[in-house]
């Protein structure tokens, strides 16, 4: 018997079930019809990380950022690079906490970028400071 995986979609953040023998087929969203998996980055907003992290199965990894801060803007292809190699393991998000100040509150997020890595419905790691590629996928790779 096969189990179900639940992942946010990175265009709608609509939940979906996946079988989990079918991650591999890059399956798409019941809603939207964009493909799951395929390594995009989600942006998410307090509504949408609370139902992301209380539901989703796989680890999620959220950067909180600003759209003014130089070393957010510097890091976000290498987050998007690293959100490509770790496809179908890992679901990458994006918070903009300028725009959303009450949920960089919430997780008493106190510099930018910070990267706060969910499991099981909770935080399970964080790290502070721009990173590149390499190291993003080493740092989840170490906590997964």
């Amino acid at each position: 018997m096969t189990s179900d995986i639940v992942v946010p979609c990175p265009h709608c953040v609509t939940l979906n079930r996946v079988p989990s023998n079918r991650v591999a087929d890059v399956p798409v969203c019941a809603t939207c019809r964009e493909r799951l998996l395929a390594g995009d980055v989600a942006s998410l907003d307090g509504a949408t990380l609370a139902r992301a992290v209380g539901k989703s199965t796989l680890p999620l990894l959220v950067d909180f950022w600003a759209p003014w801060c130089g070393p957010c803007r510097l890091m976000a292809p290498w987050f998007a690079a690293a959100a490509k190699r770790l496809a179908g393991k890992v679901v990458f998000a994006k918070l903009d906490t300028q725009a959303h100040p009450e949920v960089g509150e919430r997780f008493a997020i106190r510099s930018i970028p910070t990267m706060i890595l969910f499991t099981a419905g909770a935080e399970a790691a964080r790290t502070s400071g721009a990173l590149q590629e390499a190291q993003i996928v080493a740092w989840v790779e170490s906590q997964v």
